[in-house]
């Protein structure tokens, strides 16, 4: 039996997970092909018109699946990772979209509810469908769930020590980039690596000697100390991480400047995004935000990014003077 999982949205997140789950079942992995134009021109063309790119470049990944004839394509539905805490509706809704865009469909999907306390979601509630569906023991369920997380875990832990996804997930000797300043990047996973969609935006970093810090690669705790200095937290899981990870950003004198990657329509980001551009300047910190959408063009992110890191570069090497006292 052959599970389709689109390579797209939370892909980027638990593939390891997933890929270590499914072949512990017995079952082949495929995975559709990376974003391209011809995945995104059939997303946008299927999806309803008014959801953000993200959820469009996904209805292409699941049409791609389609074409590699595989029995289940894989889309659970993320309720909640922290008690009181949910997902973006779009994500609680995502299988309910799929089945109503396409005749013949539902058969085809594989889904359930996942409802967890923290990121790890490997809790043996969460999948009990799979022994009807997909015809395992409770036993043989367990010992994947496992393995599966156990294999998430060690791709977490190499995650935090600097490593960015894409390395891990496409390299067997990932490598770390440095650079002359470092910029904290805040965006979602499949904003920050979907070399599509954002126009290969870590190798453009990379080609212009800058490190990236992503909040993947933060502990936990460290987000959830900046989110503790909040009188409530917003309703959305990601968003959270992504604004306990901005604020830290802040604080740290080794993060030079902060660029914000967010895809255009995104409800959740419209209520971020305030909050880092007032407070970044408070702090006195360089703030940027970068829009992505169908439309979005290379030269406009090289561009953006060149100027906004020059600018940086150009306060560094003067703060550094200045200490030095030339200037």
């Amino acid at each position: 039996m052959k599970i389709g999982i689109p390579k797209a949205l939370m892909y980027y997140f638990y593939y390891p997970f997933w890929k270590t789950l499914f072949e512990s079942l017995g079952f082949e992995v495929v995975t559709s092909d990376d974003t391209s134009k011809s995945i995104l021109d059939i997303g946008v063309k299927e999806a309803v018109a008014e959801i953000c790119v993200p959820m469009k470049v996904y209805t292409g990944h699941v049409l791609n699946l389609l074409d590699k004839n595989v029995d289940y394509i894989y889309i659970p539905r993320f309720v909640s990772l922290r008690k009181g805490i949910f997902m973006c509706p779009k994500f609680m809704g995502l299988p309910d979209m799929i089945k109503g865009l396409f005749d013949g469909i539902e058969n085809k999907i594989l889904t359930h509810n996942i409802v967890s306390k923290s990121t790890d979601i490997s809790e043996f509630h969460n999948y009990t469908v799979f022994i009807d569906k997909l015809g395992v023991s409770r036993k043989d369920l367990k010992n994947a769930l496992k393995k599966a997380r156990d294999k998430w875990l060690e791709f977490r832990a190499l995650n935090k020590q600097g490593y960015d996804i894409n390395e891990l997930l496409t390299s067997d000797k990932p490598k770390k980039y440095d650079g002359d300043i470092t910029i904290g990047l805040i965006g979602y996973v499949y904003n920050v690596y979907d070399r599509f969609v954002n126009m290969d935006l870590l190798n453009v970093f990379r080609k212009l000697n800058i490190k990236v810090v992503t909040f993947d690669m933060m502990e936990e705790r460290i987000i959830q100390r900046q989110l503790k200095k909040f009188k409530k937290n917003m309703f959305w899981e990601f968003t959270n991480m992504l604004l306990g990870t901005a604020y830290e950003f802040m604080e740290r004198d080794d993060i030079d400047g902060i660029i914000h990657i967010t895809a255009f329509g995104c409800g959740p980001d419209s209520i971020l995004e305030p909050f880092l551009t007032i407070d970044s300047e408070k702090h006195k910190k360089p703030f940027m935000t970068l829009r992505i959408d169908e439309q979005t063009g290379e030269s406009h992110v090289i561009t953006r990014v060149e100027a906004f890191t020059d600018l940086i570069r150009i306060k560094k090497y003067k703060a550094e003077k200045s200490v030095e006292g030339v200037i």
